[in-house]
């Protein structure tokens, strides 16, 4: 029965995660938003409410080990196969300001994730702990990241002119579509959560490696599907710009949220993940900056280090 409410639960996610993201997006068009900013906002916190409903209602429940590795999990998950198979199907072209702005920060919010997490080795305490203060400083950075994107939104005036004006959903429709999408989203994220975790207990498996594999997969699929759409479609910036904003929404707005809500305790353990996550997205942007696009082979050898990635978490277990 666990698993039914399981499928039940990602439905809900998917297709509340999709009903947002239209309702948004086609808010956002209205008033002539550019494509790029629609991938770094409204489509990347839209895919990535999943992650949000997952993670903080697994902090309130005191599932910490769901909680941090829901979100790292899907980290490598977009990185590597999001941006692996979107490339696969079509080269994905990534802007210069997402090279060196963009990509720069997701960098800088995972190495300040590590090392706020990391307390025995940077602060010398007993445990390791991301504390309210330290969810306050993620949602600090938040804030900033979210100024830059709304004065790059600003300054995209010509950009803003010259896009083609398309037919969108009557404003009425895309506000129900919205708030739908949001109660799909949390009603969801509670289904997920529960029956994970009793799918976890039943089977002698960890929460941590439920979180990583199961659920950040599950939770990725809004991100999975919207990119390698917008990639068929020949949308590289919101192909791209999708998962570099929902991984910086991940680690800064859904970590900050939930250990804001409750300390969330870290096993020694993550913190491979963790290097791992940073080291995904290293190499992503080394990709990325290269040519200034991510292309076939490149795809494939993202997608195959994903794999690895899950063999090698499987069997450590």
């Amino acid at each position: 029965m666990n698993y039914i409410f399981l499928i039940i639960g990602f439905l809900l996610l998917i297709k509340g995660a999709d009903a947002f993201v239209s309702g948004s997006s086609s808010i956002a068009k209205t008033f002539n938003v550019p494509s790029l900013i629609i991938g770094l906002t409204i489509v990347a916190f839209g895919t990535s409410a999943p992650e949000a409903a997952v993670s903080i209602t697994a902090a309130l429940k005191g599932n910490n080990d769901m909680a941090i590795a829901n979100v790292v999990g899907s980290n490598i998950f977009n990185l590597l196969m999001v941006v692996g198979v979107a490339s696969i199907i079509a080269p994905i072209k990534v802007q210069k300001s997402t090279i060196i702005k963009e990509f720069p920060f997701a960098i800088l919010a995972s190495i300040v994730l590590l090392i706020l997490s990391h307390d025995t080795k940077f602060q010398g305490y007993d445990k390791n702990l991301l504390t309210r203060a330290d969810g306050l400083m993620l949602l600090a950075l938040f804030i900033i990241f979210m100024y830059y994107l709304i004065e790059m939104a600003i300054t995209s005036k010509e950009e803003m002119q010259n896009e083609k004006t398309t037919t969108q959903m009557p404003m009425s429709k895309s506000i129900i579509y919205s708030i739908l999408g949001v109660l799909g989203i949390i009603i969801g994220g509670d289904i997920v959560v529960n029956s994970a975790s009793n799918i976890a207990l039943a089977w002698g498996m960890s929460q941590n490696l439920v979180g990583l594999t199961i659920v950040a997969i599950g939770t990725s699929l809004p991100e999975f599907v919207t990119s390698i759409t917008a990639a068929r479609r020949g949308e590289s910036d919101i192909a791209i710009g999708n998962v570099v904003g929902s991984n910086i929404f991940n680690i800064l707005f859904v970590l900050g949220i939930s250990s804001t809500i409750h300390n969330i305790s870290i096993q020694p353990i993550v913190f491979v993940d963790m290097i791992f996550m940073i080291i995904a997205t290293v190499v992503t942007f080394v990709i990325a900056a290269s040519q200034k696009k991510v292309n076939k082979s490149e795809g494939i050898i993202l997608f195959i280090i994903y794999i690895l990635y899950m063999i090698f978490v499987i069997r450590r277990q």
